[in-house]
């Protein structure tokens, strides 16, 4: 499906699939812009195999921090984005330019938007599901990215991402029993994790052409301000608990802003600016293993062997789609 160049630069604010907004980019002719931030605030000496591995492993802990706390769904992910946003503010403040055309800062704000609501949405899926199968589902996005591009954009695919989405098809049926999928038998977790799969699709198609007019940095610090507010409206219209929590629990909420939002995607664009970015996105899918490790050590969350083997088929199928794209 994907010819995949060496990226310039790169924008990826999802901790769960930061891999496939670069090989849709690729594919689709969307820009890059947002490995410039990576490159300013790490060292240019750092190992970018290091740097990978830290990224991944940052990146695995997300829904193992959103299952531990006792909190709803949406304060987590309102907090999540808040702790990341304020470390990211003052360099923003300090060091760039934020005016912005009312145009662009409407589709960065529409953006924090739409990744509000899927983050928000993922958090519910960990929360009614396994971390496991949460994560696992919702790396569907460059799935949904290609489906929306051919049916709004008129981008036609290649042989290798059908082949590779009839793959992960399968081994969803399997994951979730063919008889559940016939009879749409599908318990809620597994529908939120879909559904966030979807807005983070359709996050990456909205903000395709901004990055094109705006420094990345700015635009990260209207989305992510927007996806902030936006969430905390959300928590006090749902009645959620915002204070009044115990140490151990702002702990935890500090480290899945900071780690899992802010450094997490740091370490791996600077990996997928140094190294070759197809075997940096495959790679990345390694982090649902990690996950599913993390949730029975941590979690004691077990997978049972069919759940293994359907899991094992959607992550090739996923391996596959990434493949250099072939003509029909």
């Amino acid at each position: 499906m994907y010819h995949i160049v060496k990226p310039q630069n790169y924008n990826y604010l999802h901790t769960l699939t930061p891999g496939f907004y670069l090989l849709g980019a690729n594919y689709f002719g969307f820009d890059q812009s947002f490995l410039s931030l990576p490159s300013q605030l790490t060292s240019h000496y750092m190992n970018p195999k290091l740097s990978l591995a830290i990224g991944i492993v940052c990146i695995s802990f997300s829904p193992i921090f959103v299952k531990m706390v006792p909190l709803t769904a949406l304060s987590a992910a309102f907090y999540r984005m808040l702790f990341a946003w304020m470390i990211l503010a003052p360099y923003c403040l300090f060091n760039k330019d934020l005016r912005v055309a009312p145009k662009m800062l409407m589709v960065a704000i529409i953006g924090g938007l739409v990744f509000a609501l899927d983050i928000a949405v993922w958090n519910i899926s960990i929360l009614k599901s396994t971390a496991t199968i949460s994560t696992l589902i919702a790396n569907l996005a460059p799935v949904w990215v290609g489906i929306l591009s051919l049916l709004i954009l008129k981008k036609q695919p290649g042989t290798s991402f059908w082949l590779g989405t009839l793959i992960a098809i399968c081994g969803m049926c399997v994951l979730v029993g063919l008889q559940n999928v016939l009879h749409l038998r599908l318990n809620e977790g597994i529908l939120y994790a879909l559904c966030s799969s979807v807005l983070y699709a359709i996050y990456i198609l909205i903000t395709k052409d901004v990055l094109n007019r705006i420094d990345g940095i700015v635009f990260m610090f209207y989305s992510m301000l927007a996806s902030t507010v936006a969430l905390g409206v959300f928590c006090l219209f749902n009645d959620d608990q915002l204070w009044n929590y115990n140490a151990h629990t702002w702990l935890i909420l500090i480290v899945l802003g900071i780690v899992c939002q802010l450094i997490g995607w740091i370490t791996i664009n600077y990996a997928i600016h140094h190294l070759d970015s197809t075997q940096v996105s495959v790679t990345l899918l390694s982090q649902t293993v990690i996950t599913a490790l993390l949730a029975w050590v941590m979690l004691n969350e077990h997978v049972d062997f069919i759940a293994l083997i359907g899991g094992f088929i959607v992550i090739c199928g996923i391996g596959i789609t990434f493949m250099k794209r072939k003509a029909f």
